[in-house]
């Protein structure tokens, strides 16, 4: 039985992604759930989240590590298949893979092999499972419960590998023009990946015998990201967007149109939070390496900043308390 693995995807980029994926991962983490966080985004952020410069140094520079792009290697090298990755434990319940600006060479064998896997080519199928592969194999040996990816903001080939490994996306959006545009173009894409990856598993020769992804790419939902508030009620430059969101997402990225197209974002099960723009919290919690929600008064979080800090601890808690209840993971944290 494979484990679940879940995308933060948008190929809007600026939007947050990687610090949901960040912060879901520690918040999972807490509470007790066995956590594989994924870098597959060549930018490498999430790694650098998690790492010290010096730790990233010595992985990227000193070869002192692995990361998804050695993974690949022997692949992109035509010398063997993916290897198992090596993961860095951030916590008993965390670990990484870490991510890699070298993993932008492989564009081009993920967007050759594509098609190969039609003429039931057995190499194809093994370099578009590749992904989900390693992941698999890293969530054997860390015993993860969740996997949780960070991918690049665009459409490429890498990205169409990485998401036919995934079970889940979830989208995080801005409530501004541009992610809603974002939307109209990124639903229909994830439609094709899916419904192209299934007709591909079709043509599977009965020679390979190997495990290969669904590809669900199951849309699980949205997040709102840094809307400004006042009053408790978002300023009426976003609001306009944000009632915009709910007939988007259902027209373009939900899979079942069976779904009455809800009234509002209130009433919208596919809204699956709005998080604050948590400031000044953000640049000390980069400086501390650490999420917000674990931010002290030692790293400056002092006054005001404390009931932030409590409140996104809150944000996050009910945010991984959603996304579990949609997959049916067994929460073990009696806190939860």
């Amino acid at each position: 039985m494979s484990i679940p693995v879940i995308a933060f995807f948008n190929n809007k980029g600026g939007v947050g992604k990687t610090s949901l994926a960040y912060h879901l991962s520690w918040k999972f983490s807490e509470l007790d759930v066995k956590i594989l966080a994924a870098d597959l985004d060549p930018q490498a952020n999430l790694s650098a989240a998690f790492l010290s410069e010096d730790r990233l140094e010595e992985i990227w520079i000193d070869g002192k590590g692995e990361t998804i792009f050695t993974t690949l290697k022997p692949l992109i090298e035509r010398s063997g298949v993916a290897a198992a990755p090596s993961l860095e434990k951030i916590t008993s319940n965390l670990s990484l893979i870490v991510g890699d600006i070298r993993l932008s060479d492989s564009e081009d064998m993920f967007s050759s092999e594509w098609p190969k896997c039609l003429d039931r080519d057995v190499g194809a199928f093994r370099v578009l499972s590749s992904f989900w592969t390693v992941l698999q194999k890293g969530a054997e040996e860390s015993n993860a419960d969740l996997i949780i990816m960070d991918v690049g903001p665009n459409l490429g080939a890498i990205n169409r590998a990485a998401l036919i490994a995934t079970d889940y996306v979830i989208i995080p959006v801005a409530p501004d023009l541009f992610s809603i545009q974002g939307l109209q173009n990124l639903g229909p894409t994830l439609k094709d990946w899916r419904r192209d990856w299934q007709e591909r598993l079709q043509k599977k020769p009965n020679s390979f015998t190997d495990a290969l992804p669904e590809g669900k790419i199951a849309p699980m939902g949205y997040i709102v990201l840094q809307h400004g508030e006042r009053l408790d009620r978002p300023v009426k430059a976003y609001q306009k967007w944000i009632e915009k969101l709910p007939a988007i997402f259902h027209d373009e990225v939900l899979i079942d149109k069976a779904i009455t197209t809800p009234d509002s974002i209130d009433t919208d099960p596919h809204c699956l939070a709005m998080l604050k723009h948590y400031r000044s919290l953000v640049p000390m919690a980069q400086q501390a390496r650490k999420p917000v929600f674990q931010l002290k008064a030692s790293d400056g979080a002092i006054g005001s900043h404390q009931n932030l800090v409590k409140k996104a601890g809150e944000d996050f808690q009910a945010l991984a308390r959603t996304v579990a209840d949609r997959i049916h993971l067994k929460m073990p944290s009696q806190e939860f």
